[in-house]
């Protein structure tokens, strides 16, 4: 299981897929804030914050067009400090482009 290996933070952004009772309540138990919108199927829904959970699209979209870069997207590279910075140089000139 993932959440021992969780590092500390304030809160966890996911989608509704990790929409479970027993998951809020071990993020709970750490000291994390879920902010996991509820399965439409739930008759009462769990409160979250909207506006931290669209901070989730950007990164999102961060991922999408990383995946537009066919060395990252392929992972032609073996070592990992090779595509690590690939993944640097991509995000830097994705957010140049966005933000000019």
């Amino acid at each position: 299981m993932v959440i021992p290996d969780l590092p500390t933070a304030s809160h966890l952004i996911a989608d509704r897929s990790h929409d479970s009772v027993c998951f809020r309540q071990v993020l709970t138990d750490k000291g994390i804030e879920p902010c996991i919108p509820s399965s439409r199927s739930r008759k009462i829904p769990f409160p979250y914050d909207k506006d931290l959970y669209r901070q989730r699209h950007s990164v999102e979209n961060l991922f999408a067009k990383l995946k537009g870069w066919p060395r990252i997207a392929t992972r032609y590279d073996l070592c990992a400090h090779t595509i690590f910075s690939a993944i640097c140089i991509a995000a830097t000139i994705i957010f140049w482009i966005i933000e000019s």
